[in-house]
């Protein structure tokens, strides 16, 4: 009874000493980077839920913001049609405003990122806005997908990058519960095999610690406390880095379906869709450019006329536009 008493005494010793070891070492036996990145890679659609999760009030804003964008910006694309009697307005128009509606809506979601007064109106990002209730769906996310004990524990015993750390550690923490219990060193060939047979079968054993960690813990809590304690560009930077990935790639998409949308108009309004020719295109920014300035349109040298005679005046936006005979 001694002796067992004596080992269960030991034994209880070298948890605790062994769990401050890791308290105290926890950076070089543990690393979050790696835990996170390698779930990620691992389900690629973690990503992709907590985007929505976080993110699904923008995402429905991007989406509606569509049709209010669309049919103010639409307006005046209308008014500049009822001026400027060109087919062509309707696509460059549709593609102008397909991109102008990407680009506000997401401009309005992360931006200005500090609250901005003007006059009795405060102005802020969207996401900005929601910074509690999405420090609470990002922290409930991750206590309950990504750093849950479970988690934890698979990493600091599958990592490669942490795991000869977390051996050395067990490893002396064994010969020092080894030596307490007999005067005995223990021989290092035999300490190593004893450690890493102990070590292999860690993954089985440490199951009916996960509740006690998780309750422990209390990562939830204390990633949503720090998440509403960050600054507004700080907190901008939890969800905006995903949007950029595709930031480019949204907005040139708003731009190709509006001049799409537009060249369809253009089909019914005069019975044919043609892409103009790329002369055809540089006489019509030539004499748009031209209006703008307020100087008359260049007229080009018409064949078989004297150099001080001008040419009869012809329209160039009407030559594109015309059907062929």
């Amino acid at each position: 009874k001694w002796k067992e008493a004596s080992l269960v005494f030991g034994m209880k010793s070298f948890l605790f000493q062994f769990t401050q070891q890791l308290q105290a070492n926890i950076q070089s036996v543990f690393s979050i980077r790696n835990c996170v990145v390698d779930q990620m890679l691992a389900d690629r659609s973690l990503l992709g839920k907590l985007f929505y999760r976080c993110g699904s009030k923008e995402l429905q804003f991007l989406t509606d913001s569509g049709l209010w964008f669309g049919f103010l910006l639409g307006i005046i694309q209308m008014i500049v049609a009822l001026f400027y009697d060109n087919p062509w307005s309707l696509s460059i128009g549709g593609a102008i405003v397909g991109f102008a509606t990407n680009w506000l809506a997401l401009k309005w979601i992360f931006e200005p990122v500090n609250p901005t007064k003007i006059g009795p109106f405060v102005f802020q990002g969207l996401f900005l806005r929601r910074q509690k209730e999405v420090a609470a769906e990002f922290s409930s996310f991750f206590a309950n997908k990504i750093l849950n004990s479970e988690k934890v524990w698979n990493s600091i015993l599958t990592d490669p990058a942490t795991l000869p750390n977390f051996n050395r550690l067990f490893t002396n923490q064994l010969s020092t519960f080894i030596t307490t219990l007999s005067p005995f060193r223990p021989q290092s060939a035999a300490l190593a095999v004893t450690a890493a047979t102990a070590i292999a079968k860690l993954p089985s054993k440490v199951f009916v610690l996960h509740n006690y960690i998780d309750n422990t813990l209390n990562l939830r809590e204390s990633l949503r406390i720090s998440m509403e304690r960050m600054t507004s560009a700080q907190f901008e930077r939890v969800l905006h880095p995903i949007f950029e990935e595709d930031e480019f790639t949204l907005i040139v998409a708003g731009a190709v379906l509006g001049f799409a949308a537009g060249l369809i108009q253009q089909g019914i309004e005069t019975g044919k869709m043609q892409l103009p020719s790329f002369r055809g295109i540089s006489k019509i920014c030539s004499k748009l450019l031209s209006r703008l300035r307020g100087k008359p349109p260049l007229k080009e040298e018409v064949p078989g006329t004297a150099d001080n005679v001008d040419p009869p005046p012809e329209d160039p936006i009407s030559e594109v536009i015309q059907p062929s005979k």
